[in-house]
Order: C-alpha cells, then sequence, then structure tokens
C-alpha cells in the first residue's frame, strides 16, 4: 500500500531517509539540518515521506513561503508603470505560497522517488496529496490561506514533464523561468591551464586583465571560526547584492552560513577576499557529488568594478572545480551574460505552478511574466572555434 507521511523537523526524519537520497546532498538530512537551523524568517519547512507499506521510496521538500512586497520587490526608484504592475503582482503573490522545492536554491533539488519501487504517477498524486494536508494543516492552526503552489526548476530532459495529465487535472501551468547557467568541464581540462589553453585570444586576454586588476586583493578559504567571527560582515556584503536585485523572496539570516558549514564541513566552502587584512567580498560553494554548485555570495560596492571581483569570483569557482575534478559547475541563475563569458551554458527550466482562487490562476501564466521578467542578454562564445 502506497501512503505518504508529512515531518514537521528534520529530527523526526525515518532513518532510511539518507540511505533513498544519497545522490543529492540538498535532500540530505546534514544540509536540511543547516537550513532548518538557519532559514529565512519567511519560509517554513515541512518533509514528506514516500512509502510503499513501511518502506521508504520516495521524499519531497515542501516549503511554506510568505511573499511581501518589501521582500520581492527591493529596488526603490521604479517608474509609475512598473509601479503599476509591482502591485499587481504584489495583490496576486503575496501571502503564502508553498513550495515543492527549495527556493533558496537554484535547481530541482525538492523531489525523488525510486523508479524500480513507485510510478512517477504515483508518487506525485501523493505529493499533492501531501500538499493538500498541509493546506488544511496550516488554515487550521494558523488561520492562513494558502494563495498559490508551485513545484520548482525542471530541466527540459525531466521526465515529471511527461506527467501532463497530473498537471492539467490539478490546473497546474508550466512556466519557463529563467536558466540555470552550467558550465561542464572537459575530460581533458586537468588543470587551470588546460581550460585557459581553450580560451580564444579575446578572453584569454579578459582572464589577464581580471586578474591584474585584483592589485593585492587575495583569496583564501575561511574555516568554521572565522566564519563565525566575520558572520557579520559576511552577511551585511551578501546584503550588498542581495538588496540590489530586482526581485527576490527572502533574506538569509546572519547565521546561515556558519549553519551549513557546522554540518556540512567539508562539503560547504566559504572564500574571502581580502584588502589590507579587510574582507571585501565572498563567495561559497556547495560540493555536491560530482556537481560544485556556486552558492551566495557578497561584496563591497566600492571595489566591484575597479577590481572586478565579481568576475574573478567566477574564475576562482572554475579553477576549485577543475583541480578538484568535478563534471559541472552550477553558476546558477542571473548575470547570465557575464556566466556565459566563462563558459557557462544557459539551460531552460520550467516551474508548474496554480493559484488557489481560479480566476486567478487562470492569468497567473501572464502575471508571471512580471514576477520572473526575460532579460535581454547576449551569450558570449570565449572558446576557440
Amino acid at each position: 500500500m502506497k501512503s505518504f507521511r508529512i515531518y514537521h523537523s528534520v529530527a523526526n526524519l525515518p532513518p532510511s531517509w539518507d540511505g533513498v537520497v544519497e545522490h543529492d546532498i540538498f535532500l540530505q538530512t546534514s544540509y536540511l539540518k543547516a537550513v532548518e537551523e538557519a532559514s529565512p524568517n519567511n519560509i517554513q519547512f515541512f518533509f514528506v515521506g514516500i512509502f510503499n507499506d513501511d518502506v521508504l521510496v520516495g521524499v519531497a521538500i515542501i516549503q511554506r513561503v510568505q511573499l511581501y512586497l518589501k521582500d520581492m520587490f527591493r529596488a526603490i526608484n521604479v517608474s509609475c508603470v512598473k509601479e503599476f504592475f509591482r502591485d499587481v503582482v504584489s495583490k496576486v503573490l503575496k501571502g503564502n505560497v508553498l513550495v515543492v522545492g527549495n527556493l533558496t536554491h537554484t535547481g530541482q533539488h525538492g523531489v525523488f522517488f525510486q523508479k524500480e519501487n513507485i510510478t512517477q504517477a504515483t508518487y506525485l498524486e501523493l505529493v499533492y496529496k501531501a500538499l493538500e494536508a498541509i493546506k488544511n494543516h496550516i488554515k487550521t492552526n494558523q488561520n492562513k490561506t494558502i494563495r498559490a503552489i508551485m513545484f520548482k526548476d525542471y530541466f527540459l530532459d525531466d521526465t515529471i514533464h511527461l506527467e501532463t495529465n497530473f498537471f492539467n487535472t490539478n490546473k497546474l501551468h508550466k512556466v519557463t523561468v529563467q536558466p540555470n547557467m552550467v558550465l561542464k568541464i572537459e575530460a581533458n581540462w586537468l588543470s587551470f591551464n588546460d581550460y585557459l589553453n581553450e580560451l580564444n585570444k579575446k578572453y584569454k586576454s579578459r582572464y589577464k586583465t581580471a586578474r591584474k586588476k585584483l592589485n593585492g586583493i587575495t583569496c583564501s578559504e575561511l574555516d568554521l571560526e572565522a566564519i563565525k567571527t566575520n558572520s557579520n560582515r559576511l552577511h551585511a556584503l551578501y546584503l550588498n547584492v542581495s538588496n540590489n536585485a530586482k526581485f527576490n523572496t527572502f533574506i538569509l539570516p546572519e547565521n546561515h552560513f556558519y549553519s551549513l558549514k557546522r554540518y556540512l564541513q567539508d562539503n560547504f566552502k566559504v572564500f574571502g577576499y581580502y584588502l589590507d587584512e579587510e574582507l571585501i567580498g565572498f563567495f561559497t560553494l556547495i560540493q555536491n557529488e560530482q556537481h560544485l554548485e556556486t552558492y551566495f555570495l557578497g561584496y563591497d560596492e566600492a571595489h566591484q568594478y575597479k577590481n572586478q571581483l565579481y568576475l574573478n569570483m567566477l574564475y576562482s569557482m572554475l579553477e576549485f572545480g577543475i583541480i578538484n575534478h568535478f563534471e559541472t559547475i552550477v553558476y546558477a541563475r542571473t548575470a547570465m551574460e557575464i556566466k556565459s563569458s566563462v563558459g557557462a551554458k544557459a539551460k531552460p527550466m520550467f516551474v508548474y505552478m496554480k493559484h488557489t482562487n481560479s480566476f486567478m490562476n487562470a492569468v497567473l501564466k501572464q502575471l508571471f511574466g512580471l514576477m520572473n521578467p526575460k532579460q535581454d542578454w547576449e551569450e558570449r562564445h570565449p572558446f576557440k572555434s
């Protein structure tokens, strides 16, 4: 008999959980404990186990996200027209949303099932029943209504797209979102010089210029104690970047990076940029099996353009990935043009979503374009032809 169980804390997850999800660190209890302890204030976690009799055969991570205008739109200076559309979008999306997946990280890190033990159709039906149960729980216990439901971040080749009957029956729209920028590390790149030798003249020169512009700035890894000591500074640098985003759905708490390092240990890396012993920037990485996932970063705006900090970070992430023999660097969303300049390719991604109000659901697909605006950008081609 197939069934689902909802867990409200990582501490209560069944002992077999990690054995089922050993392929993805974002589904494992070490990561889930870290984010449970240091989650954005507007995100609440629910963990769903899918069972065949009493055997765990699938999992789902569900986040209840409370969206508010001040969190969604950070930019202060907007035109009257944009202000109008902002208000429309906020009226539709503000409030409580249930996300099947991880809103704080790009990619499909929310669902997994064992194909040999349960069909995808049955698995999805049980996840949807769990969503309904969570909706009722929130209404009963907190008197809050869920405004929308989202299944988040699927590549074009994900088998979930085959389940058209499931999505049509439950009136979930398929919506294109910004792509994930992924760089494949070639088998012959045994050192960073091998990568540099593949660059054409223009982009090899660009790399040399970027490195020169560091001009005395050094990069070094922070251990757990250094992350704790610099938590306030790291958070301030993160906010410098986060607050400049046109659209955002959460703010990380100050202890977030410390918590991830404490639980993920060597699988979580923080690298700081120092000028005269002052921390002026940082980036973070998560080692996820054969994939190196870029995570959050921050920098002092005064040094961003002058020292090309962001571009230098992209090169350093890539160098770490090559040296440590990863298969791909997942650069995630945003700044797609500059990421393509180091060799990353845009991989299309999709979400499925619905509004619980039938009228709003009918227009949701069009309004979603305002929430996730298309970005005009030129793909760069850094490698020799």
